[in-house]
């Protein structure tokens, strides 16, 4: 009995100790799971590190990739900012409403407004343009490109107020600024001052309409008006009267003191005489000593009363220069139109016909033209000069008077000067080209004139010359009429056989009006001559407006710049400038220039210090007899 307990004892024993190895297993199979899960949560942990280290690797590039992208844009804009403020042109900036956003500083300036204080407000408020002639309000550029959506420009003539009441012409034109999807996000608008614009226009019109000198209306201007009192003459059956005025005596103030005093002559008489005269009534100066006075609505007998005016104010003025009085005549021609069957041609020779036969009865005094003295003007004016013209050519009255062209920054071997056309009355006195050379030209007689100035030359160029002395510039003017004679070459020829003058000693000066209208013909005789060694002078050079279209054209050794130009270039910016660009142009052609009207020392020293070749005038010698002999 004993023995089975102990053996059930044992057995339970066993048992329980089976079960304890069962819970055993069991406990350690628990934990082997719960190890594997704590593995499980582990890795899951690094995975939850990574990618959380991924992520936040990708938010530093995010946020490294954004700091660059702003530092860049930011850059863009300052770079924007400093350029709109510093370019010249004024800038405002709008959103898709009108309202402004933004000023440059050219633009704070021409409006009044900073960009702070306009920020937000309509750009009308800011913005105020007028048209300049209506003084009404001008459209809104912004609200065009809003409406068009596309780039518009405003009317010439639009003025901007300032905030203070200034005003400024402006120019300007308004776009609209698009995103990169191409929508309009705002506008932009650009302008700047036009002032010193309008001002040079108005003064380049200005100068194209009126004479240099006197201020008064040029011829170009004074037949234009003339047209126009045709027209209105025949529309509404009124009378106008054109006087014709020439100056007597005016070259003995010329000849005997420089143009320097014939200038202040003119500036001082035409102030008088456009006091004299209406407002409506137009003087003009057509040239040398010649003026235009055109009488709107004035018959015959109330345009006399005014001329003889005119011509009693002439008579009684009085010129002093350097102790010298001058007195002074005034012959007029007057004419009378209304019913428009004269042209502007017609009426100008009608009155200037009138005008010689006031001078041929005695100067002084005023005639009237009328058809039935039309033989009478033409006989007595200029085919009076044709005959004198003849008679003295025939008698031998012709004299050649020379002036020196001075070299300025060379020294240059024999004598350079330019020959000089007189002529002797039967009573001695001597008569400038002037007086006789339009008559010469229009009735064909220059051809002869020339010939006889080359055959005169020719035969005086030794005495001046002589044999082992350096060869010098003698220069001689040759017509247009010369130019295209096309037996003149030949007769130079024969010149140069008989006298012996060495052809580069020989320089023909032509105008500048006479090569251009014979362009050709000039080109030809100019190679011809060139050939053997003679050169060439353009005359008058920068007085026409196709100057530098037809030089390169011409094969000219000396540019002549026109006088009219150097005379006044020490106070004259315009003609300083002219006179510049003249021998600029001439010296990259490789072309020698000469300036005319050298009247003093202060243009000789600008045009040294310009680089100007050579300098011709009163200032550097008065034209004398050529030869002794020929007196």
């Amino acid at each position: 009995m004993g023995l089975r307990r102990d053996i059930t004892e044992g057995n339970e024993i066993q048992a329980g100790l089976r079960r304890n190895i069962t819970e055993g297993n069991e406990t350690q199979m628990g934990l082997r799971r719960d190890i594997t899960e704590g593995d499980e949560i582990q890795a899951g942990l690094r995975r939850n590190i990574a990618e959380g280290n991924e992520i936040q690797t990708g938010l530093r590039r995010k946020i490294t990739a954004g700091q660059f992208a702003e530092k860049v844009l930011f850059e863009e804009k300052e770079l924007l900012r400093i350029t709109l403020n510093c370019i010249g042109d004024a800038v405002i900036t709008t959103d898709t409403s009108g309202t402004v956003t933004y000023l440059n500083p050219v633009a704070e300036c021409m409006t009044g407004w900073t960009s702070a204080e306009a920020n937000g407000l309509p750009l009308r408020d800011i913005f105020h343009i007028i048209d300049a002639y209506t003084r009404e309000l001008a459209p809104s550029p912004v609200e065009l490109v809003l409406q068009q959506e596309q780039s518009v420009r405003l009317a010439i003539n639009t003025v901007l107020i300032q905030r203070g009441g200034t005003t400024y012409p402006i120019e300007d034109s308004a776009a609209p600024i698009r995103d990169q999807n191409g929508r309009i996000v705002g506008t932009i608008l650009v302008f700047h001052d036009v002032t010193e614009a309008k001002e040079m226009a108005a003064q380049v019109t200005y100068q194209a309409s009126h004479d240099a000198l006197t201020g008064l209306l040029n011829r170009r201007e004074f037949e234009r008006r003339v047209e126009h009192a045709l027209l209105t003459g025949k529309q509404d059956s009124k009378q106008h009267t054109l006087l014709y005025l020439d100056l007597d005596q005016f070259k003995i103030v010329n000849d005997t003191s420089g143009h320097v005093a014939g200038d202040e002559l003119l500036r001082q008489l035409t102030g008088i005489l456009q006091a004299k005269l209406r407002k409506s009534d137009t003087l003009a100066r057509l040239g040398g000593d010649e003026f235009g006075v055109l009488l709107e609505s004035c018959p015959t007998e109330a345009a006399f009363r005014v001329a003889e005016l005119l011509r009693k104010t002439v008579r009684e003025f009085r010129f002093v220069w350097e102790e010298k009085v001058f007195q002074l005549g005034l012959s007029v021609g007057l004419v009378t139109f209304s019913d428009g069957k004269e042209t502007l041609g017609d009426v100008l020779r009608m009155a200037d016909a009138a005008c010689y036969l006031a001078k041929d009865k005695g100067r002084n005094r005023v005639q009237i033209y009328s058809p039935e003295d039309t033989g009478l003007a033409l006989r007595h004016g200029e085919m009076g000069w044709v005959v004198r013209i003849q008679k003295a050519l025939e008698e031998n009255r012709f004299v050649l008077y020379s002036q020196k062209i001075l070299g300025l920054n060379s020294l240059e071997d024999g004598d350079h000067y330019e020959l000089l056309l007189r002529m002797q009355g039967e009573d001695g006195t001597l008569i400038p080209p002037m007086a006789f050379i339009p008559a010469a030209e229009r009735y064909g007689l220059m051809p002869q004139l020339d010939r006889w100035v080359v055959t005169t030359a020719f035969s005086q160029y030794e005495g001046r010359h002589p044999p082992g002395t350096s060869v010098g510039t003698c220069s001689i003017n040759l017509s247009g009429a010369s130019v295209c004679d096309e037996n003149f070459y030949e007769f130079v020829i024969e010149q140069f056989a008989l006298y012996k003058v060495p052809p580069e000693g020989i320089c023909f000066e032509i105008t500048e009006t006479s090569a251009i209208a014979n362009l050709t013909q000039a080109v030809i005789l100019m190679g011809k001559l060139k050939k053997i060694g003679c050169r060439f002078s353009l005359d008058d050079f920068g007085s026409g407006m196709s100057s530098f279209t037809y030089l390169k054209r011409l094969p000219v050794d000396y540019l002549k710049i026109d006088g009219g130009f150097v005379k006044g270039m020490v106070d004259d910016p315009i003609d300083k400038a002219m006179v510049e660009a003249i021998n600029s142009i001439g010296h990259v052609m490789h072309i020698k220039t000469i300036a005319e009207f050298v009247e003093n020392s202060a243009i000789l020293d600008l045009l040294r210090r310009m680089g100007v070749d050579y300098a011709q005038g009163y200032g550097i010698e008065k034209p004398r007899l050529n030869c002794l002999s020929e007196t």
